[in-house]
């Protein structure tokens, strides 16, 4: 039996999202938190008093330098993303981003040439396709107990957190997104999005978003900064069934519905046809709670150990982040459709999820607007990341 190595971990960013991946970390049986870092004296303070045994440092070159770390973790804004993941791979330590991976598929395409080219894994943070309701829709959907998807609805809603440097749809989509190409499994055809900055010109604060796939189906998603309510719904419509996943609700995170429309097998007039409207039982799945970043730090540290590929690796960060870019687009064009493939191709053979299938851009600095702008000089794929520059996200 080959003994798992004790991984040295890093975490760089200590703001908003960060001290949850610190923690996590921190209790994990298969590593030891090393370093934390950020710009922040109170911050980087704080989480000395929380964690004494580990190192706190301000300087980002501190961890690149360290030979005793194993991987780095990035929590900074997104507009750091890129420039400090490639210096991370560059450094020969694996590398786990929070979403999105980062400003562009770009930028994504390049992080994954160097992890490949290094033998590095790279994981970006889509936390919820590591909660157990979530996997249970997944697993739901599969054994087609629901029938014949029809569409997804999505809506994540809050008052704030307002962002300076990205729009409502790179802050939030991303949970929605990789929801929903995991449930289907496939890319969309085309994506259009619509939106309005209430609060802030150019940084739009309520978007709505649809992609469609084969066959007719779709997805809807809803994001805002301006609600009065918190909400984080998602509806999945099959033909035999229905599911509410409501993940504020503190137990009961899933219900499925028997329920159903039908049309009349055959009618000769008008006055025969009549839908049949189906109202069965409501079921509660049991869920197992566990804290879904536990799972994802956790397999974080074995697909470094055991050498594979991660559920969300760099293949579904680049993914989603051309979603991203798409409806950026769509969304500068007043909501036209911007198309992924065109109908004959998706018709011959099913796209599933594979990075091969589109070409690459020439500049790695790029950005469609109303996305994040990333941290760079002329030279963007060399640029060095100012360590008094970054926040924690």
């Amino acid at each position: 039996m080959t003994t798992k190595k004790k991984l040295n971990i890093g975490v760089v960013g200590c703001g908003y999202w960060g001290p949850n991946l610190i923690r996590n970390f921190n209790n994990l049986q298969g590593c030891r938190l090393k370093t934390v870092c950020d710009i922040s004296e109170s911050r980087l303070r704080h989480m000395k008093e929380l964690y004494p045994a580990t190192e706190g440092t301000h300087r980002f070159e501190d961890m690149l330098e360290d030979p005793e770390l194993d991987a780095i973790v990035v929590a900074t804004s997104v507009r750091f993303h890129y420039p400090m993941a490639r210096q991370v791979l560059s450094a020969g330590k694996h590398c786990f981003i929070e979403k999105p991976m980062a400003a562009s598929a770009a930028q994504c395409e390049e992080l994954n040439e160097i992890a490949n080219a290094k033998g590095l894994v790279i994981m970006i943070g889509h936390t919820f396709l590591y909660s157990s309701p979530v996997r249970k829709i997944k697993e739901i959907v599969d054994s087609g107990e629901l029938g014949d998807l029809c569409y997804i609805s999505s809506r994540r809603l809050n008052l704030g957190l307002f962002q300076k440097d990205i729009n409502v749809m790179w802050d939030l989509a991303p949970h929605d997104l990789s929801i929903i190409l995991y449930v289907m499994d496939e890319h969309p055809l085309s994506v259009n999005c619509q939106g309005n900055a209430n609060i802030t010109v150019g940084i739009e604060d309520i978007i709505n978003l649809s992609l469609s796939f084969r066959n007719g189906r779709f997805a809807t998603i809803q994001n805002s900064w301006l609600d009065p309510r918190k909400v984080r719904e998602m509806t999945i419509v099959g033909t035999k069934r229905m599911i509410v996943y409501d993940d504020l609700q503190p137990l009961e995170k899933i219900k499925i519905y028997d329920a159903r429309v039908d049309r009349p097998p055959h009618y000769d007039t008008f006055a025969e046809f009549q839908y049949s409207y189906h109202y069965g039982d409501l079921h509660v799945p049991y869920i197992k709670q566990e804290e879904p970043l536990k799972v994802e730090c956790q397999h974080f540290l074995d697909c470094i150990n055991e050498q594979r590929k991660p559920i969300s690796g760099g293949i579904e960060g680049l993914q989603l982040v051309r979603i991203l870019e798409a409806a950026s687009h769509s969304l500068r064009q007043n909501g036209t459709a911007i198309p992924f493939f065109s109908p004959e191709a998706a018709a011959s053979a099913p796209q599933r999820l594979d990075p091969r299938s589109t070409k690459k851009s020439a500049d790695r600095s790029s950005a469609p607007a109303g996305s994040p702008r990333s941290e760079a000089s002329a030279d963007p794929a060399h640029a060095k990341v100012d360590p008094g520059a970054f926040t924690g996200s």
